[in-house]
C-alpha cells in the first residue's frame, strides 16, 4: 500500500482513527443529517458502481450500497481502525454488495473507468495534493461519471463556530492548507476540480442539525476528546467547563443540537 499523505495516515491510524471507530454512532449522529443531501446529489442508480472516498466507519458506503442494490459500493480510507469498524457494521447489517479497502486515494491504483459515481462525506479535505487526488478519482470514473461530496463551510456565524469561540483563539487556518477548511472556498474548489479534469462544477450550501450528545455534560466530554480540540488544547477541566457552558444553550429535544453547514459539491468527469 503506497502512502504519500504520511501525516494523515499516522493520525487516522492513531488516536484520531481509534476515537472515530470507538464512537462511530456519535460521529454518524453528528454528520448523518447531511446524508440525504449527498446521496441525492450523487443521483445513485440501482446498478451504479459507487466509490466512497475517505469512507471512515462506512455509514455512507452502506447507504450507497442499498441505493445501488444491483451494483456495488467500495469504501477507501487510510484508517485501519475505522475500516475494521466499517466491515463489522456492514456484516451486522447484512449489506453484501459493499467492500472496504485501505489506501491513499491520491495514489490508489484504481482501474480506469471502474466507477459510475464517487462520493464523500467530509473525507476529501486533507489531501496533500488535492489536484492529484481528484485527478486519480476522475481517472477511476467512467466518462461523464458523477462526483458529489460534502466539505466544511466557513465556521463564522455557525453554531459550531459559536461553541469553539469559547476556547482560546488559534491562528486562523489558511484556505490553502490541508486542513478541515481547505475546501471551504467554492472558487478554490472549482479551480482544483477543473485542474483535475472535472467539468460542470457546482457548489451549494446545505444545513442540517448535528447531534453532539445527550446533554451539555455528554457533549462537552465528547468535544473535549475530539481530535482537533485534544490536539490543540489538551485535556483538563478548564476545556471541559468552557465547552459545557458553550453547548448548554443548544440543549433541546433531548440532545445538544447544533445547526451545521456544509458545501455540497457536484461535478462531472
Amino acid at each position: 500500500m503506497e502512502i504519500v499523505n504520511t501525516h494523515q495516515a499516522e493520525a487516522w491510524n492513531g488516536y484520531e482513527g481509534r476515537h472515530w471507530a470507538d464512537h462511530h454512532a456519535r460521529y454518524d449522529a453528528m454528520n448523518g443529517g447531511f446524508n440525504d443531501f449527498l446521496l441525492d446529489g450523487a443521483a445513485i442508480g440501482p446498478r451504479d458502481r459507487v466509490l466512497d472516498i475517505g469512507c471512515g466507519n462506512g455509514q455512507v458506503t452502506r447507504l450507497a450500497a442499498r441505493r445501488a442494490g444491483l451494483g456495488t459500493a467500495t469504501g477507501v480510507d487510510l484508517s485501519g481502525p475505522m475500516l475494521a469498524r466499517a466491515r463489522s457494521l456492514a456484516a451486522e447489517e447484512g449489506v453484501a454488495n459493499v467492500t472496504f479497502e485501505q489506501g491513499d486515494v491520491q495514489v490508489y491504483p484504481f482501474d480506469d473507468a471502474a466507477f459510475d459515481v464517487a462520493i464523500s462525506r467530509v473525507g476529501v479535505m486533507f489531501f496533500a495534493d488535492p489536484v492529484a487526488a481528484f485527478g486519480n478519482v476522475r481517472r477511476a470514473l467512467r466518462p461523464d461519471g458523477r462526483l458529489a461530496f460534502l466539505a466544511m463551510a466557513p465556521l463564522g456565524g455557525t453554531d459550531l463556530g459559536t461553541v469553539l469561540a469559547a476556547l482560546p483563539p488559534l491562528p486562523e487556518p489558511a484556505i490553502g492548507e490541508h486542513g478541515p477548511l481547505s475546501l471551504s472556498d467554492p472558487d478554490r474548489v472549482r479551480e482544483i476540480l477543473e485542474g483535475a479534469g472535472f467539468r460542470a462544477v457546482a457548489a451549494r450550501r446545505v444545513e442540517a442539525d448535528q447531534i453532539f450528545g445527550r446533554d451539555a455534560d455528554d457533549a462537552a466530554r465528547f468535544l473535549a476528546d475530539w481530535g482537533p480540540i485534544r490536539y490543540n488544547y489538551g485535556g483538563g477541566d478548564e476545556v471541559f467547563q468552557a465547552l459545557r457552558a458553550a453547548v448548554k444553550p443548544f440543549e433541546r429535544s433531548g440532545a445538544v443540537r447544533l445547526r451545521g453547514t456544509s458545501w455540497l459539491v457536484t461535478a462531472r468527469a
